[in-house]
């Protein structure tokens, strides 16, 4: 069974779960998001698979996942984004928040989230059991279209682009993509 690392506010380990487990008690873990741009700016969003124990068939960021324990943050992305969408770039972090999120079934995503960038330009070959489809969108039809179907959006990839893209985009700036 995978296992997530338990954290406090400071994002400091206080000990592991078994992943379902922490996600029905709502307890707070570490986890990333990957947000990857192409050289035309637009981000790669994927639509999650069906069979998600939550958020299925939802569009978010590139990737997702929690780290291992013992796995540093940039290695945990590097090994989920080459597992989900079937590529690696240089990624870099960007900056951390918290949420907490019920969901319909009972579940909650209670994230330490670290927010990491990347710039990728080739082929896109993502997993099936991971991924139901993929898009390059642009940033301005993307928050055009999370106005009017909000609900096609997971809710950590609103925080992330309805709080805080301000920090990606200086970001994707210091790092001349």
């Amino acid at each position: 069974m995978e296992q997530v690392i338990l954290v406090d506010a400071k994002d400091q380990p206080i000990g592991t779960m078994e992943k379902l487990q922490a996600h029905q008690q709502g307890k707070l873990h570490r986890c990333f998001s990957i947000l990857i741009f192409n050289q035309a700016g637009e981000i790669l969003l994927q639509q999650r698979a069906l069979n998600k124990y939550h958020t299925p068939g939802l569009w978010t960021n590139t990737c997702c996942s929690h780290q291992r324990p013992g796995e540093e943050t940039l290695a945990a992305a590097h090994r989920r984004l080459v597992e989900e969408m079937g590529f690696d770039c240089a990624l870099h972090e960007v900056y951390e928040f918290v949420y907490k999120v019920p969901f319909e079934n009972g579940l909650w995503e209670h994230e330490f989230d670290h927010v990491l960038i990347g710039r990728y330009d080739d082929v896109v070959t993502p997993n099936p059991e991971e991924v139901n489809a993929y898009r390059w969108v642009s940033m301005d039809k993307l928050k055009q279209d999370m106005k009017v179907n909000s609900h096609h959006y997971t809710p950590w990839f609103h925080i992330i682009l309805n709080e805080h893209y301000d920090r990606i985009a200086i970001q994707i700036k210091k790092i001349n993509f």
